[in-house]
């Protein structure tokens, strides 16, 4: 991951930001969506708690946000390999706990 750099701020500017072009954007999004299909069909898999210590995501992230752009593959890979085992998978079929919730 990429950081904030004084030099990195005075050599960008926002009028160098190239947006998506429709098929990247739609790629993209294509990716995004697969990863949460794949998510909520193998959810059964994941143990049902957290697997990490509180505090492990603090330690593993940069000082500051990044300033130049990841990939949408390597966004991704972050989120299944640092995020995912962090989550409490409520939505798991193994999940047996209660907590009260009105359904609208």
């Amino acid at each position: 991951m990429g950081s904030l750099g004084n030099d990195a701020l005075e050599a960008n500017s926002l009028f160098n930001l190239n947006p998506l072009d429709t098929e990247e954007f739609r790629r993209q999004g294509h990716m995004i969506i697969d990863f949460l299909a794949d998510y909520y069909r193998d959810i059964e898999k994941f143990p049902v708690r957290s697997q990490v210590q509180p505090g492990y995501l603090r330690k593993r992230l940069p000082e500051s946000a990044p300033y130049n752009p990841e990939s949408i593959e390597t966004i991704l890979q972050d989120v299944q390999n640092e995020i995912v085992p962090g989550i409490t998978h409520w939505q798991s079929p193994n999940y047996f706990a209660y907590f009260p919730s009105r359904a609208a």
